[in-house]
């Protein structure tokens, strides 16, 4: 045998052999270190301002400290690896090059520079979305390819997302991709002044067509740390083909500690997709009406309740839903074991509702289309209210004015709701419409005609 046919054997054979083959599992996976190494900053929060997206990079850069996890997390970006506060990593793990820094970069004089190695762990592909999810792909596949778990985080601006490159993002489910995306700067409403470019209200609906999509809207960051918990013992633990979705946002807010200090009572609910806050969950069975908000427009709906409970003296019952798909894609379940003849159960989201009373209002920063998922299995009437529509340059307030998810919106829908169910009288909602105005629907109507 010459020593070119050996030498191509030998390549052949280190690649693996002559035939494909994918593993179901890796021979070995990993072991997820416990959220108090990483994310027990989010579960003891106690009011402290800071945005979703920046827990989640501080997670992530405490798990890339970890002895066994962290050489096998791959913080993937495309150019905004800086908007997303990622540069402490730069300094941290490097960005890969295989030959190394060959230039000196402008900003060598800071604390955190620009730092290309050949070691380092960060990708960072550039103004390249396919080529960024192509890598992701690479590495979320490699427990099947090469035998070796990798625990990749795509963090990019959700807008350049599913609508973008969603054709990879299902060869990647066809694939088994085990891995995360997180789509940062999430929503219609929350980067102020960015108009179409940045603003995504349709990511949510786009992830519950994929059926191995675990998509998450989190609102605070101990819910995010659940979710980021929880996926990592599936993915890498359990070995499962499903892949996170998870949305996150830039605007900074006081960031609650967990409920009760027990993620354990509250981890349920943030999983399955909907759960009370811990200031009302004793009030949901008295409450006159129940506000659902996840994401972004949490704390509108939050606002909403006390200007209920204030101007009108109304008491409403406030549930974060971090997911509308999950809770979907558990009635739709029901529905099948049902016509299967398996026994009776209750979908979720009505068991979660159905003790309570008074109409349901569902907010959100994305089309009406993502609240509707759930509509079949809500137990009363059910109001939903979205960003429809083109996106818009102006202040996060301003847009969701005009969107109609602000605080005065929720609660003008919360009051009509009661009207038509006959609980008050439709002049209460006459007054609120005065009192608060309705300048996003009447600039809304004018710029669509």
């Amino acid at each position: 045998m010459s020593p070119e046919t050996q030498y191509l054997h030998a390549r052949r054979a280190a690649l693996g052999g002559y035939l494909p083959r994918r593993r179901r599992v890796a021979s070995k996976g990993l072991i997820v270190p416990p959220m108090s190494s990483w994310g027990q900053f989010a579960l003891d929060s106690n009011g402290r301002e800071m945005s979703t997206t920046m827990a989640l990079v501080r997670m992530l850069t405490a798990l890339l400290k970890d002895n066994e996890v962290g050489p096998r997390v791959v913080p993937i970006v495309a150019d905004e690896a800086r908007t997303f506060g990622m540069a402490n990593m730069f300094r941290q793990v490097g960005i890969y090059s295989p030959l190394g820094q060959l230039y000196e970069p402008e900003d060598l004089g800071s604390m955190l520079y620009y730092r290309e190695d050949p070691k380092g762990q960060i990708l960072e592909e550039g103004i390249s979305e396919a080529g960024a999810v192509s890598s992701w792909i690479a590495a979320a596949t490699s427990y099947s390819v090469h035998n070796l778990p990798m625990l990749p985080f795509y963090i990019y601006y959700s807008m350049f997302g599913f609508q973008r490159i969603g054709d990879l993002i299902w060869a990647a489910a066809d694939q088994r991709a085990r891995c995360f995306l997180i789509g940062a700067t999430s929503g219609k409403t929350t980067l102020g002044g960015e108009g179409l470019q940045h603003q995504d209200g349709t990511s949510h609906l786009a992830a519950s067509t994929i059926p191995n999509c675990r998509a998450y809207d989190p609102a605070f960051a101990y819910e995010v740390a659940a979710i980021v918990d929880e996926g990592m013992r599936e993915m890498v633990e359990a070995q499962r083909d499903v892949f996170y979705y998870v949305t996150v946002m830039n605007e900074n807010y006081a960031q609650p500690s967990v409920p009760g200090g027990d993620l354990e009572a509250t981890r349920k609910g943030i999983l399955r997709g909907i759960y009370p806050l811990a200031a009302n969950a004793q009030q949901t069975t008295s409450a006159q009406v129940q506000l659902l908000g996840s994401g972004a427009i949490l704390g509108e709906v939050i606002a909403a309740r006390q200007m209920l409970k204030d101007d009108w003296q109304i008491e409403a019952a406030v549930w974060s839903v971090t997911s509308f798909t999950e809770l979907q894609r558990d009635g739709m379940g029901v529905e099948r074991n049902a016509r299967h003849g398996e026994s009776a159960a209750t979908a979720y989201v009505t068991k979660a509702l159905e003790a309570s009373q008074g109409p349901v209002i569902a907010a959100t920063d994305y089309v009406r289309a993502v609240p509707e998922l759930i509509r079949a299995y809500v137990p009363r009437r059910y109001v939903t209210l979205g960003t429809n529509g083109f996106g818009r340059s102006d202040t996060r307030q301003a847009l969701r004015e005009f969107f109609e998810v602000d605080r005065a919106s929720i609660a003008i829908a919360a009051l009509k709701a009661l009207a038509d169910d006959g609980e008050i009288n439709h002049e209460v909602v006459d007054r609120a419409r005065q009192r608060y105005g309705n300048e996003g629907a009447v600039r809304q109507a004018s710029w669509i005609a």
